[in-house]
């Protein structure tokens, strides 16, 4: 669907360790950029991008991740790209960010090309906190400035399979209504692809739902439940953001995790015990406030919940793509499927 932004899109992992995994993620993106029918400028200006990103990690930290992806924003496609480690961190980003400045001592290009040639880019780094950036390039090209900012989506996520697993059991989505958005995060049972069809089968359900549907979490969870009799079952999370009236209504049933952060200390939100399309008691509608630049953040049971983004000064106001690798790369539990949500309202 042109509004529905999820998992169901492809989605890659790279480990960056040596040169030559910076030449997979390469050609990770150039596949990628196959599929959105990028013309050669853009697949060259993507090759160029993910090979600074890598090229990064590895001068300065020495491993790391990248996330590739291809996902849909408001009828829009484009190729995400996530780049994160646990290296020394920056402590001057914007000195940094100058042509000709590099602490490995190479002609210290790579950051200010990168956003020269990225429709979008966003980074996050401290002393001791490692970096991530993150990278945006539209199927049709950068959106003209004043049509930019309906597009630009406030939402981003991981979803990294288990080490030993190719399929991911956990998934994400998030629905525009025209009443304001629907989140759903769902993590299979177990792991491996049975998981994985479990977690698909309710992104289906919400793709599918009708607005009034997509508006009522409990109804919505209720769908999902005889939707996923077939399957293993899955936890389920699903939050609706009525804009207009500043409220999130939340619906959970399982072990994913729900925030809701603003100004103060971040508020989490109650699930009910159970598996959806097995052995669901109790769905209860919850509302909370949620006023306009509150983030909300829905995270699997393979991210630690020990974590406060008070401790990472700055972060909040970074893209929530950027949000969510950081809780993924210093909360995985690294024993399951791991995935974070995060939108800002």
């Amino acid at each position: 669907m042109e509004n529905l932004s999820s998992t169901l899109d492809p989605l890659h992992w790279v480990a960056i360790n040596h040169a030559s995994d910076a030449a997979e993620a390469r050609r990770v993106g150039q596949k990628l950029a196959a599929q959105l029918g990028f013309n050669e400028t853009r697949s060259g200006q993507l090759a160029i991008v993910i090979t600074e990103a890598a090229t990064n990690i590895l001068k300065h930290a020495g491993d790391g991740r990248m996330q590739l992806s291809i996902v849909n924003h408001n009828g829009q496609r484009c190729i995400e790209a996530l780049a994160f480690d646990q290296g020394p961190g920056i402590a001057n980003l914007a000195q940094a960010m100058t042509d000709g400045v590099s602490s490995a001592g190479t002609a210290g290009t790579g950051l200010g090309a990168m956003r020269r040639l990225a429709d979008e880019f966003d980074w996050y780094s401290a002393p001791g906190k490692g970096t991530v950036i993150f990278l945006r390039m539209w199927q049709r090209g950068a959106p003209a400035r004043e049509s930019l900012r309906p597009l630009r989506p406030q939402l981003g996520g991981v979803c990294l399979p288990l080490a030993s697993e190719t399929a991911c059991g956990d998934a994400w989505a998030v629905l525009a209504t025209p009443a304001g958005l629907t989140l759903m995060a769902a993590d299979g049972l177990g792991h491996g692809p049975e998981a994985a069809k479990a977690a698909e089968a309710a992104l289906t359900v919400l793709a599918a739902a009708s607005p009034a549907l997509a508006a009522e979490p409990a109804q919505l969870m209720q769908a999902c439940h005889e939707a996923l009799r077939p399957t293993r079952g899955a936890a389920l999370a699903i939050a609706t953001l009525d804009r207009d009236a500043g409220q999130l209504h939340f619906a959970g049933i399982g072990n994913i995790a729900a925030s809701v952060v603003s100004d103060g200390p971040r508020r989490q939100m109650m699930s009910h015990n159970g598996i959806v399309g097995h052995n669901m008691r109790k769905v209860q509608d919850l509302q909370f406030p949620c006023a306009a630049g509150s983030t909300v953040i829905l995270a699997s049971d393979g991210i630690g919940t020990s974590w406060e983004l008070s401790a990472y000064p700055g972060l909040l106001a970074r893209a929530p793509a950027i949000i969510a690798a950081v809780l993924l790369r210093d909360f995985g539990r690294g024993r399951d499927d791991a995935s974070v949500l995060v939108v800002r309202a």
